[in-house]
């Protein structure tokens, strides 16, 4: 029974009225898990009162009744059997659930007890769940944990996923943690109660919050627990001895989800630093801009879904891990591109390999199940089966002629002890009859069938052989008591209430003699059922013999479970090589079957792309439907940091301006996973950042206009440029006038070209004056996407050009758009007086232009003089020398 650490005081958002014992038992035992559903069993059934029973109902779609006609309580529930249907829902719906199940059984209740005994068992909350129901097989679920100290700028983040045994640690300011946030994307967050505020004003995202005690945030108590845990004399190995707010919140997290959350850790072997000065850096806006893992368009495609072809659950969350986090070191990267080129050059072998990975279950969580005693007999069926298979990839790997394959099975540790003795206990398959949600745990054994292999043990064999000797005897009587009443469809059935029973029907029953011996038992519309004294005692025999025959299994499985708990030390540094092993087949199918190339890498900044590609775009042409509409226009693009630091990218409207930036930056970050990129040839220096604003859209929820939220994303990449940045900047300045836009873009294009650390830069822009900037920095050149006008009809080529472009053609899109042809010729006419104006050279003479103009204008010509005249020549020369 678990002891609840919170705050015993009344919920006051249960009001029910203790007027039984067993409601008595219900509120002493909600009193210690506030703002939780307690999940009570009550027999058959779990039930749920009051409120939460109204919320439940909602949520499940259950009836909602009342305890008793009388009563004023409402209650909810559902069967035992059917938790697994209706736990997943409660937990996606965000509820903390407490399972308080019945510790004793009726028959073994002594007679002075009123009430059964109960008590919570398990505590599941979104961030503390091992249920394959309620997971992603393919994402991990994290809980996180933070802490920080007044006055102090440092906060300290923990990450634990119990279902795969991952641990993280970090610390550092408010930006780092944001950004790990979004790239782990925790399920819940555990705070210390009295940093609420702080805590929700650095948060700025829907992730469940959970406040413990201050006790829980002890940096001694947390040290202690973590050394213990991993049985070592310091941290030193892990080097996370110096981060004390970090170690602080791991701790926290050990402790919530072993003391409150009741769940055993045997499997957490580990604990990593988060550095992110090892990764290629993405900020949030940024990766969202780039729709890598997920888009606001429900149809969109996303570059996960283009590079997954990941066979196992451990693979589908290291290729999203990857993605998340590409690599700066070159060794790495071209660690990853070996392997990645090997199997691409031993296609023989990658047949085989996928072959066997599709036969391989999520080793990680199977692990979790087993150390925490909620592994079913199917679980352990399906590890048998996954060990098999890793074998055999490591037998594949290991006698290939490859010393990259024979290194790679080096690696993966030898797991057939383990394997065999699973292969004696358990059968080569599931078998029918197998339940998948029978647990094997000490406190809840239930009725499991023909798992065990024949010959473990003797006592087993024999008890079957009586079930099975029975049952063929029950067939006997059938066809006996057939003969001797002449009812040729005479049965003999089943169930719950009676047992073994007869049953004819009611037409028969005046033509034939009822036997003595028959009992009648039940009568219908139709049929009638009997019982006799010799089915009787054989059901009994039969019943006698399934129930021994189900504490026999009970208890070979359960040693087997002992057993492999302490064999678990290889299943984590196996599955990473399998998801690891798996990631990389993935990327060699994306290689084949999309034409990619392995990009090269130099220690220079500089961006070589020849033939570059948009994979998302280039996988939507390519598809069956508009493969012979459309083919994909590639381009070049070759960035140098001492003579083409920045490019200025004109073009139309819906020329593909926006598409080349994207294009450049998920080649890139492509290239730095490991990946083979869409192109024909390229060589690229390693990028620190990548910073892209791209798109326009309000964030009212916090008042934020189109141009502030522009304004501070762009504010953030300025302030925030390292050493090797690339910058992608759409339309800076576009959210205000004409006038402010330009001279804001120019300010910021003039600013990243005289910045000392020199950023790459690519700027997209419809200001075509900006241009000119080629004239005043050297290190800015024009690029433009071309376009054709044939009979007033644009041909987007979609081609980039090494020049600017002078049109934006927005009349001719808005024409295509469907605007009102009224409004077209309008603004024709409208573009001819601007057009008056094309042969000035820059924004400056135009500004000058106009102040001249507005001088001369308000000139009264009958009463100048020959003074004014001077004064005014003056004022105008004065004017041109200040400029």
């Amino acid at each position: 029974m678990i002891k609840s650490k919170s705050d015993p005081k009344k919920n006051k958002n249960l009001k029910v009225k203790a007027t039984t014992p067993l409601m008595k038992q219900y509120n002493e035992i909600k009193k210690k898990f506030p703002n939780t559903i307690v999940l009570f069993q009550v027999g058959d059934f779990y039930e749920i009162f009051g409120k939460d029973a109204i919320k439940c109902s909602k949520v499940l779609n259950i009836v909602l009744t009342k305890r008793h006609k009388k009563s004023s309580i409402d209650l909810a529930g559902f069967p035992h059997h059917s938790i697994n249907n209706y736990l997943p829902k409660l937990i996606k719906a965000g509820f903390k659930i407490a399972i308080c199940d019945e510790l004793e059984k009726k028959e073994n209740r002594k007679k002075d007890k009123v009430i059964l005994k109960r008590g919570v068992t398990e505590i599941i909350t979104p961030g503390v769940v091992t249920k394959s129901e309620v997971l992603d097989a393919k994402k991990n679920n994290f809980l996180c944990a933070i802490y920080y100290k007044k006055n102090s700028q440092i906060i300290g983040i923990s990450f634990l996923d119990i279902s795969t045994g991952e641990f993280l640690v970090g610390e550092g300011c408010q930006n780092y943690i944001n950004q790990i946030i979004n790239k782990l994307l925790p399920k819940e967050i555990i705070y210390p109660k009295k940093k609420k505020k702080y805590i929700k004003y650095i948060l700025n995202n829907k992730i469940q919050l959970q406040s413990l005690e201050d006790c829980f945030f002890s940096f001694n108590s947390s040290y202690k627990n973590l050394i213990q845990h991993f049985q070592t004399n310091s941290l030193k190995g892990f080097n996370i001895q110096k981060l004390f707010l970090g170690i602080t919140s791991a701790g926290a997290i050990l402790d919530y989800v072993c003391n409150i959350c009741n769940y055993k850790i045997n499997h957490i072997n580990s604990i990593k630093r988060i550095d992110l000065e090892k990764y290629l850096n993405i900020d949030n806006f940024s990766f969202e801009n780039l729709e890598i893992l997920t888009s606001k368009n429900e149809d969109a495609v996303t570059l996960l879904k283009i590079l997954d072809f990941t066979y196992t659950p451990m693979g589908g969350r290291l290729i999203n891990k990857w993605l998340r986090f590409p690599l700066k070191n070159i060794k790495k990267i071209k660690s990853r591109q070996k392997i990645l080129d090997e199997f691409l050059k031993n296609k023989k072998i990658v047949k085989p390999i996928r072959k066997k990975l599709k036969k391989i279950y999520d080793l990680e969580r199977l692990t979790a199940k087993i150390v925490n005693l909620k592994a079913t007999p199917y679980d352990l069926l399906i590890l048998k089966k996954t060990l098999k298979n890793i074998i055999d990839i490591k037998d594949i790997l290991f006698y290939s002629k490859s010393k990259i394959f024979k290194k790679l099975a080096k690696k993966i540790i030898n797991c057939k002890k383990i394997y065999r003795v699973l292969e004696k206990v358990l059968f080569a398959d599931a078998p029918k009859n197998l339940n998948k949600g029978n647990v094997i745990n000490v406190r809840n054994v239930r009725n499991v069938r023909n798992v065990i292999k024949h010959g473990i043990s003797k006592e087993l064999d024999k008890l079957r052989n009586v079930v099975t000797n029975s049952e063929k005897t029950i067939l006997k009587i059938c066809e006996r008591e057939r003969k001797d009443t002449g009812i040729k469809n005479l049965k003999i059935n089943y169930n719950n209430i009676f047992g073994y029973y007869i049953e004819i029907k009611k037409t028969l029953k005046n033509k034939i003699k009822i036997s003595n011996k028959w009992k009648r038992k039940q009568i219908l519309a139709n049929v009638e059922r009997y019982i006799t004294e010799e089915l009787t005692n054989y059901e009994l025999k039969i019943k006698i013999a399934q129930e021994n025959i189900s504490k026999i299994e009970n208890k070979i499985l359960e040693d087997l479970t002992n057993f492999l708990l302490e064999k678990l030390d290889n299943n984590q540094p196996n599955s990473k090589l399998i998801a690891k092993i798996d990631v990389i087949l993935s990327l060699v199918r994306c290689a084949q079957k999309y034409n990619y190339i392995c990009p090269k890498f130099n220690k220079r900044f500089n961006i070589y792309i020849k033939g570059g590609r948009h994979p998302v775009i280039d996988f939507q042409i390519n598809s069956n439907e508009n493969s012979k509409i459309f083919t994909y226009v590639s381009n070049d693009l070759f960035i140098k940091r001492e003579k083409k630091q920045i490019f200025i990218i004109t073009g139309p409207n819906m020329a593909g301006k926006s598409a080349i930036l994207r294009q450049t930056a998920i080649i890139i970050l492509m290239a730095q996973l490991g990946s083979y990129i869409p192109a024909k040839y390229a060589e690229i220096g390693i990028i620190e950042q990548i910073f892209i604003r791209v798109g326009a859209s309000d964030n009212i929820s916090i008042g934020e206009s189109t141009f502030m939220r522009e304004m501070n994303e762009t504010a953030s990449i300025l302030n925030n440029i390292s050493e090797r940045s690339l910058i992608l900047l759409d339309e800076i300045g576009r959210g205000t006038s004409t006038y402010d836009g330009i001279s804001i873009a120019w300010a910021i294009i003039e600013f990243l070209h005289n910045h000392p650390k020199k950023p790459l830069v690519l700027f997209a822009t419809h200001y075509h004056e900006l241009n000119n900037m080629i004239n005043y920095y050297k290190r800015i050149r024009n690029l433009s996407l071309s376009v054709k006008k044939i009979n007033n009809t644009l041909i987007y080529t979609r081609k980039l050009l090494p020049y600017g472009c002078q049109n934006s053609y927005g009349i001719n899109v808005a024409k295509l758009a469907g605007i009102p042809s009224i409004i077209i010729k309008r603004a024709k006419k409208i573009i001819l007086f601007f057009e008056q104006i094309k042969h000035l050279k820059n924004i400056n003479i135009y500004i000058n232009y106009k102040i001249i103009k507005n001088l001369f204008c308000n000139l009264k010509v009958k009463n100048i003089t020959l003074d004014s005249s001077i004064t005014i020549l003056k004022k105008i020369k004065l004017f041109f020398n200040k400029q």
